[in-house]
């Protein structure tokens, strides 16, 4: 019963403490600008997206030791950068090799194209607009699954003989 009552009493703590946080990160994203749904997460509409995707560019080929910083001083001749993101892997928390420069204007992005094949810490990167990802959409399959065969098989086996070799003739 004691312990019933010490984890109800734990539960209390850390509802009280859930609270503040989403006060607490209610407070930052009005003091940001960003709107916030009731789950308390800022809310990302398609329209936006594509908004950001358009003043935005892919860097590929980007150096494992770059940082924020050295990428947005790369890009700075192009204009005001809003934002730089260094995708890592979520396992090992290592640099995935690429990223992504959000400029201030749409326009800004046909100037950052100019910098394609330039040369960022001994490597040549690849510089690109930055494309709307559509949910559902993927480049490589076509939503028919492994071993898609057109003619209506399921891939695998495609015939010959199997099985023991009789003859009765």
């Amino acid at each position: 019963m004691q312990e019933f009552a010490a984890m109800k009493l734990r539960m209390e703590e850390m509802q009280k403490e859930a609270e503040k946080l989403k006060q607490m990160q209610a407070e930052v994203d009005s003091a940001s600008g960003a709107s916030v749904e009731a789950g308390g997460a800022a809310e990302g509409t398609d329209e936006s997206k594509e908004a950001v995707d358009s003043r935005s560019i892919y860097i590929g080929n980007v150096d494992y030791s770059a940082t924020p910083e050295e990428i947005q001083a790369h890009f700075r001749s192009c204009g005001t950068i809003n934002r730089v993101t260094i995708l890592c892997d979520k396992w090992t928390g290592h640099p995935k090799g690429f990223a992504y420069v959000e400029f201030a204007d749409p326009s800004l992005v046909s100037t950052a194209l100019v910098l394609n094949d330039s040369l960022f810490k001994g490597r040549l990167i690849k510089v690109t607009a930055k494309r709307t990802n559509i949910p559902g959409m993927s480049a490589r399959g076509r939503g028919r699954g492994r071993g898609y065969d057109p003619r209506g098989g399921r891939g695998g086996y495609r015939g010959g003989f199997r099985g023991r070799a009789t003859y009765r003739g």
